[in-house]
């Protein structure tokens, strides 16, 4: 029995031993990875954040690149454009975005430039005539009849001026989106009628007529612009064209279309593509009496209506029509 006991307690102190002894190992093994930790820990912090700034400014650099070159553009140099990485990532697709924002401005530069060139060219041309007039005027020795011929020219140079700032500023309205309309129902033939009348006198006096075709319609619209846009079409038939003004209106599907037509030489082929584009004139003259505008004012209201306008030859003479809706929002 006490040969048992003592081999029994001779085998839990060496097991107890040996347990103390791997404690104290794990201990240290602890203590070790401890320090290493304190010690390595920060310096692998400091190289992951340099890491990470490398791979961050690595990937931002197209981006700088971007913001340097943007900082140059401007309405001076509108042609310049962004560097594209050629990563075809979200950074490069930045860039062709920015770069389509960049073509838009500048064509939106281009067309403000060449309107007020063109809007300065149509202004010189009656306010030089109008000083013109006026220094003849005040010359000594001028007759009474002189006198009443030169005023007689400056009030027409007057109402030119006059007409091509209204032309102007409807323009100007609209592509502000902002060109003002007054609603109401309309009876669009008694609306055309007003119209007829007040150039009945200019056809009279150059040996031509305007018929009216069409019965009533009934239209909601802006009575003075849709006056506006008829009138102007007028105008042009009566100094470009020849033979009768013939308007006639018509429903057409969901629309209503006014259609003026003469018996003229008709469009100029290469001026069809551009007749609505502002200050264009068949075969670009310059001292006509027109402004260029007439056309370009027509279109402006037809869509202003939520309507269109288009113009042909019809083998016989030329024809503009607008197009616009029974019911304008």
């Amino acid at each position: 029995m006490a040969l048992v006991l003592g081999a029994t307690g001779v085998f839990v102190y060496l097991r107890f031993a040996s347990e103390l002894s791997n404690a104290a190992e794990r201990n240290e093994a602890l203590r070790d990875l401890l320090e290493l930790l304190l010690l390595s820990g920060p310096v692998a912090l400091i190289l992951a954040s340099l890491a990470a700034y490398g791979v961050a400014a690595a990937a931002l650099r197209p981006v700088e690149a971007m913001r340097a070159r943007a900082a140059t553009i401007s309405a001076a140099e509108p042609d310049e454009r962004l560097p594209v990485p050629a990563t075809h990532d979200e950074v490069a697709r930045l860039g062709v975005t920015l770069n389509e924002m960049l073509d838009r401005l500048g064509e939106a530069i281009e067309h403000e430039r060449a309107f007020v060139a063109d809007a300065s060219h149509e202004l010189r041309t009656p306010l030089t005539i109008l000083r013109t007039e006026f220094d003849l005027a005040l010359a000594e020795g001028r007759s009474p009849a002189e006198l009443r011929a030169a005023l007689t020219s400056a009030a027409e140079e007057t109402d030119r001026l006059i007409q091509l700032a209204e032309g102007l500023l409807t323009i100007a309205q609209t592509e502000r989106g902002e060109l003002p309309l007054r609603l109401e129902r309309i009876e669009l033939r008694e609306t055309l009628e007003g119209v007829l009348q007040r150039f009945a006198r200019r056809a009279e006096e150059e040996g031509r007529t305007i018929s009216l075709r069409g019965g009533p319609l009934e239209i909601r619209a802006d009575r003075l612009r849709i006056e506006q846009a008829v009138g102007n079409v007028i105008d042009n038939a009566l100094r470009y064209g020849s033979g009768e003004v013939s308007v006639s209106l018509a429903a057409a599907g969901e629309a209503i279309e006014v259609r003026i037509g003469d018996h003229g030489p008709g469009f100029p082929s290469d001026f069809l593509p551009r007749a609505f584009e502002r200050f264009s004139r068949p075969g670009g003259a310059p001292s006509d009496g027109g402004s260029g505008l007439g056309l370009a004012i027509v279109r402006t209201i037809a869509r202003a209506h939520g309507g269109e306008s288009q113009a042909a030859n019809t083998g016989g003479g030329a024809e503009v029509w607008l197009s616009l809706p029974f019911i304008c929002a």
